[in-house]
């Protein structure tokens, strides 16, 4: 018989099927608001002992929630409403302190049996199921007071290499410095040098009662300047964090004048997302000094050029020298040292200071060597009834090693604790330090953008679009019309479940593409059916004209097909945000409508007609012109 498919070949449409079915069933279950709380640092972890403190808190200030557990090293606490869930994050934020990240989620219901398949629910942009929200702070005063302190070193140097003697050189808030010398001399000599070697400040001469000091403020545009650039460097470091966290469809951009907003859809680890984006996160190497006594340093007498540090409970004296700092990492990933304890690979490349690292470690060969990780701390202060946020820096040790050989370009950082803290460690520094912090003053679970009312009208289209075709297929070609309208269902749950699997975001244009493609899917069916009427009407066989008119309909097909992939991919490659959502629901729709309409109903088709003599078949044509075998 013509229309006839081998077993293996059902049997793996059947697979197909299944599998199509189990990976969209995910979509199904809706998302709970959450509170995800995590350990920040090496120091602190979750344990049980963290889950009762947490159930304790929210039974003592009445808030009900539903579930409290731990998953995958944090806390996940669901609640039935955002009301609760924002009351009980600022109590738990009390309760447990600096110690641990609390975090806005939501947390998808899918059962067990389905995770255990790695089956999630896709992701929703934040015009359909909106998100959390993030609000930054550039600390604009902290690159000021950076700059004021690099100037400082090279004002002086430029001063010695003139020959031009001076008393000494300040900072003077906000945005100034003051240079003092003994003689007018001096001063009127430092004006006229200082003043071509830094345009960016205005200069202004001081000799009242004897003291002659050069006063140099920056001046407006320069700070413009610095603020700008500070926010631009900012946003790209945070970019590429979001990037790195695999956050699909996220929003990073510029509010007001020192601000900036970083939106994130359907993120499922608020809390590592909150940790990562406000890290400064550089690191220093430095050389630990075992030429002077550690009891002696503790006793007080901490020698000049080194400072008493912390590491693993034990105190360890460094050198203040730093040999290789942060910016000369271009790529960090979380590895496995010897040891089996979690390492971060390094490669070095692009910040300068390498040459000076090598040559360092290969004079000290046998001696250990520390690596600070340089955290920055935000502190509120209530100043004349304001309240003002205060950054500094928090350096800790994160690892001692012994250097075994002279390093170079690739490299460990061996030591650390926790597979969790390489990992964070390891983005954040092939991500970019930020050049000044940025603090996350506001965090908000928000709606969906695109409005309740419009996301239910996209929805009643597809629901619309899909009955109506569904009616007329059904009515018009009868039995085949109804097995073209199975193909449609399936063609909808491929989709989903392939955009679910690849982890792509469906947004309201991607809805859109999901209307054209349900169009588009039964073209496919009307060009199959249509040339098997054609077929029958020329008095060919059932069973031939199904055969030929499946057949003959496919290079039309698959030119129709192919011709509207290249647009979408030309849609992908050019588009940005809204269009490139489009393009990927529509060139995933594409490949679905091509499997679902061509290959499955014609193993359909073979199941009912393949196996028998047919005398007639069911697709709308009078029985008169219907010619029997």
């Amino acid at each position: 018989m013509q229309n006839r498919y081998p077993l293996w070949k059902n049997l793996l449409l059947c697979f197909v099927f299944v599998l199509g079915l189990v990976y969209a069933a995910p979509n199904l279950f809706p998302a709970d608001p959450a509170i995800q709380i995590s350990a920040t640092g090496e120091q602190a972890a979750v344990t049980k002992a963290t889950l009762d403190i947490v159930k304790q808190t929210l039974q003592k200030d009445n808030l009900a929630y539903l579930t409290a557990a731990t998953e995958k090293e944090s806390i996940l606490v669901r609640f039935a409403d955002t009301d609760v869930q924002l009351k009980a994050r600022d109590e738990l934020k009390a309760a447990l302190g600096d110690n641990y990240t609390v975090a806005l989620n939501l947390a998808s219901r899918t059962p067990k049996w389905l995770q255990a398949f790695g089956a999630e629910p896709m992701k929703l942009g934040l015009d359909l199921s909106g998100g959390v929200h993030f609000l930054l702070e550039v600390d604009v005063d902290a690159l000021l007071r950076a700059r004021a302190e690099s100037d400082i070193h090279t004002i002086g140097d430029v001063l010695r290499e003139a020959n031009i003697r001076y008393a000494s050189i300040m900072r003077k808030k906000p945005q100034g410095l003051l240079v003092h010398f003994r003689d007018s001399d001096s001063l009127d000599a430092a004006f006229s040098l200082l003043g071509k070697r830094f345009p960016d400040y205005l200069l202004e001469r001081q000799t009242a009662t004897g003291d002659f000091t050069l006063q140099a403020i920056l001046s407006d545009a320069a700070v413009f300047k610095a603020a700008d650039y500070a926010i631009d460097q900012t946003m790209t470091t945070l970019r590429n964090r979001v990037n790195e966290l695999g956050v699909s469809e996220a929003i990073v951009q510029r509010q007001g004048k020192s601000s900036i907003s970083v939106d994130l859809p359907g993120i499922q680890d608020t809390a590592r997302a909150k940790e990562i984006l406000g890290k400064v996160a550089t690191l220093r190497f430095q050389m630990v000094d075992v030429d002077h006594d550690l009891m002696s340093a503790l006793s007080g007498d901490v020698p000049i050029g080194s400072r008493l540090y912390n590491y693993e409970g034990r105190p360890v004296l460094l050198r203040e020298q730093v040999i290789l700092s942060g910016n000369a990492i271009t790529y960090a990933t979380a590895d496995t040292a010897q040891d089996g304890r979690p390492a971060v690979e390094i490669r070095l490349g692009g910040g300068g200071g390498e040459s000076v690292f090598s040559r360092t470690t290969a004079e000290n060969i046998g001696k250990p060597m520390a690596v600070v990780y340089i955290d920055t701390k935000v502190e509120e202060k209530i100043v004349d009834g304001k309240t003002v946020r205060e950054a500094h820096e928090v350096p800790s040790v994160i690892s001692v090693a012994t250097i075994q050989s002279a390093l170079g370009m690739n490299f460990q950082i061996t030591g650390l604790k926790t597979p969790k803290y390489a990992e964070n460690l390891a983005l954040l520094l092939r991500s970019g330090a930020m050049v000044v912090p940025a603090n996350i003053v506001e965090e908000l679970t928000v709606g969906p953008s695109a409005g309740k009312a419009n996301i239910h009208m996209g929805f009643v289209s597809v629901l619309v679009g899909f009955i109506f075709v569904v009616l007329f297929m059904a009515l018009y070609y009868r039995l085949f019309g109804l097995i073209a309208d199975m193909a449609l269902f399936l063609n909808l749950v491929f989709i989903v479940a392939i955009m679910s699997i690849l982890g792509a975001t469906m947004t309201l244009p991607g809805i859109a593409a999901m209307v054209l493609t349900v169009g588009m899917a039964v073209d496919a069916n009307v060009l199959i059916y249509e040339r098997i009427r054609e077929e029958l009407r020329n008095g060919i066989s059932p069973q031939s004209a199904i055969y030929s008119g499946y057949a003959r309909a496919l290079v039309t097909i698959v030119d129709a097909n192919v011709t509207t992939l290249i647009v979408a991919l030309v849609l992908f490659a050019l588009g940005t945000g809204a269009v490139k959502g489009f393009a990927v629901t529509l060139t995933i729709g594409l490949m679905t409508s091509m499997m679902t309409a061509i290959v499955f109903t014609r193993a359909v088709v073979n199941f009912i007609y393949g196996k028998k003599s047919v005398k007639k078949i069911s697709i709308g044509l009078p029985k008169r012109l219907i010619k029997k075998d």
